[in-house]
C-alpha cells in the first residue's frame, strides 16, 4: 500500500502557481464587487475542542482582530466532545449567513473515516474558507527507555513486538494516527494505550507508565528542555526552529513519515462565495501580522493562508490519505 505523506509540499506548489490568480481576484473584488452584508448578531468561532488547545489559540488570536476589521462582535464558542464531532455538527447545521465559522484541525478528515455512521460528512458538508497554519508533531520518549533516537525505538520494537506501549489523547486523534503511520512505515508493532485527553497521557509518559508518544511541539518542548522527555524525531519534512537539533524522522532513519497537522477555518454548507471571499481576505490579512505570527510560532505553529480552493484540495487529499491508513490498519473509533 502506498500512502501519500506530503500534503504540505503539494499545497506549497499550488500556492505558487495560483499566486497571480489570487492577486487578480482580490483586485477585482476591491474594484467594485458587491460587499456581502453580515448579520448584526455576534460572529461565533466554534472550536470543537476544549480551551487551551492549539485550535483554541487560533480562534482567540484571530477573533479580536476579525472583530476590529468587520465591526462586529466575535465570540469563541468551545463545543468539545466526540473527537470534535459535536462542535463540527453545530457548524454544519448553522445558517449560512456568515454568523458562524468553524476553527479546527485535521482531526476533521480523520473523523470522516473513523465515524462512518455520522449524520453528516465532515469533509463534504462544510465550506472551506482558509488554511490558517501548520503544526508539527514530535516523537518523544521517557528517558528511562534509553532511546536516544527514533531508530532506537524502531530497533527495540522489532526485537520485542508489542512490548512497548505508546499513548495518545484518544482513538482517531492526530497523535494516534501519526504513530500508526509511523508503525506502518517502519514495519513495527507497538501497543496503543488511548487516554481521555493529552493531559493524562502526558502524565503517564512522564511517570514511565508508557514509553513513547507523539506530542505537539509546544506541549513537549518544556519537558524536552528539562530532560524529562527525550525528543526522538520530528514528523515533518524539515526541522523546527524551536528544536533545531532534533532530526526529522527521515534523518533519524525511521522512515519517511510526514504527519504535519493543518489548522483551518470553515463555514456552513451553502455559504455564498461572496461571504467566503470576505472572510478569506480578512483572515489572511490577519495572519500576516507580526503579532499573530509570534503568537502562533511560540506554540509551534507556522501561520499560512490559502485560497478557499487550495484549502478544499488539501482537505480532500488529506482525507484520502488518512482513510487509506485507517482502512488498512482496521482502526475504529470504538
Amino acid at each position: 500500500m502506498q500512502i501519500s505523506i506530503s500534503p504540505r509540499r503539494r499545497l506549497a506548489v499550488k500556492l505558487g502557481l495560483l499566486l497571480a490568480a489570487v492577486g487578480a481576484g482580490a483586485g477585482a473584488l476591491a474594484q467594485g464587487a458587491p460587499v456581502p452584508v453580515l448579520p448584526q448578531a455576534p460572529i461565533r468561532l466554534i472550536v470543537p475542542f476544549t480551551p487551551g488547545t492549539g485550535i483554541d489559540l487560533i480562534a482567540r488570536t484571530v477573533g479580536p482582530r476579525l472583530s476590529e476589521r468587520l465591526g462586529r462582535p466575535v465570540v469563541v464558542d468551545n463545543r468539545a466532545g466526540a473527537s470534535g464531532n459535536i462542535g463540527t455538527e453545530a457548524v454544519v447545521r448553522a445558517a449560512p449567513n456568515g454568523s458562524t465559522l468553524l476553527v479546527t484541525v485535521n482531526t476533521l478528515v480523520m473523523n470522516a473515516s473513523l465515524y462512518p455512521q455520522l449524520t453528516f460528512d465532515p469533509v463534504k458538508d462544510l465550506t472551506p474558507v482558509t488554511l490558517t497554519s501548520w503544526g508539527q508533531l514530535l516523537l518523544v520518549a521517557n528517558p528511562k527507555t534509553g532511546f536516544k533516537s527514533a531508530s532506537d525505538l524502531v530497533a527495540a520494537a522489532r526485537k520485542t513486538p508489542g512490548r512497548i506501549n505508546y499513548g495518545s489523547p484518544g482513538v482517531g486523534t492526530p497523535h494516534h494516527l501519526a504513530m500508526e503511520l509511523f508503525k506502518t512505515t517502519a514495519g513495527v508493532f507497538v501497543t496503543h494505550i488511548p487516554y481521555r485527553g493529552t493531559g493524562p497521557a502526558l502524565t503517564d509518559l512522564l511517570g514511565g507508565q508508557i514509553e513513547t508518544m507523539f506530542l505537539p511541539i509546544h506541549v513537549a518542548l518544556p519537558h524536552v528542555k528539562s530532560g524529562r522527555l527525550v525528543a526522538l524525531g520530528i514528523g515533518s519534512d524539515k526541522r523546527h526552529a524551536l528544536l533545531p537539533d532534533v532530526p526529522t524522522l527521515v534523518e533519524a532513519r525511521a522512515g519517511k513519515v510526514n504527519v504535519d497537522m493543518w489548522y483551518g477555518i470553515f463555514a456552513p454548507p451553502g455559504t455564498s462565495p461572496e461571504l467566503v471571499a470576505l472572510y478569506n481576505r480578512e483572515i489572511r490579512e490577519i495572519l500576516l501580522s507580526d503579532e499573530v505570527k509570534k503568537a502562533f510560532q511560540t506554540q509551534g505553529m507556522d501561520p499560512t493562508g490559502s485560497t478557499p480552493g487550495e484549502f478544499k484540495s488539501l482537505v480532500e487529499m488529506d482525507a484520502k490519505r488518512w482513510a487509506g491508513l485507517i482502512q488498512a490498519q482496521g482502526i475504529t473509533a470504538n
